[in-house]
């Protein structure tokens, strides 16, 4: 099993991902940290193991009560491979814009963010998380070659055995039959 080790030894404080609302001018006012395997294993996701991702937060006061958030990610987390599940490190960088209004929650969308009246703290904790979730690709497996040899040949073992049975056991339905006769007629002209 492949280990990977980052030099993002530094603890994340989760007071780094607080931001109090009340400091927040028109002036654009920058935060930056860099979220590691505390963060990740703090949060128990099943699909993001560990990781080093560095993350850099703009915010500034609109109109009123509404925030503009712009946040940027940048690094690697370790993800399972799709096709051996042995740990792989994947890329993931991104930015996302968020509105932050106070309200009641059914009146957020996907780039707005409801807190309650009142409320001074904004704590995006969840939400880097989600941006650095959403960075990962849908599908992610070890480049050709890298992947655990004794789990793919068993791969292709079960596959082969799995698809040379589906086709020795199942005849072609009699309704089917006349179906495939004028199907392979056409391909013949």
């Amino acid at each position: 099993m492949r280990k990977y080790y980052y030099l993002c030894t530094q603890m994340t404080s989760f007071e780094t991902l607080k931001i109090d609302l009340q400091t927040v001018t028109k002036d654009e006012q920058t935060f930056t940290c860099t979220v590691g395997d505390d963060f990740f294993q703090s949060l128990s996701d099943a699909e993001i193991h560990s990781g080093c991702v560095n993350t850099s937060m703009s915010i500034r006061k609109a109109v009123g009560d509404v925030f503009t958030l712009k946040l940027c990610i940048e690094g690697n987390v370790i993800v399972p491979c799709d096709l051996c599940l042995e740990d792989m490190q994947q890329p993931v960088s991104g930015e996302s814009i968020f509105y932050i209004k106070t309200g009641k929650e059914e009146e957020a969308d996907d780039n707005t963010i409801m807190i309650a009246e009142g409320e001074t703290t904004l704590d995006v904790t969840w939400i880097v998380y989600e941006t650095i979730a959403l960075a990962v690709p849908i599908k992610h497996v070890h480049a050709p070659g890298k992947c655990n040899a004794a789990m793919t040949d068993i791969l292709k073992e079960l596959s082969a055995a799995r698809s040379g049975d589906e086709t020795a056991d199942s005849d072609i339905d009699p309704r089917w039959a006349g179906l495939m006769k004028l199907k392979q007629t056409k391909s013949i002209q």
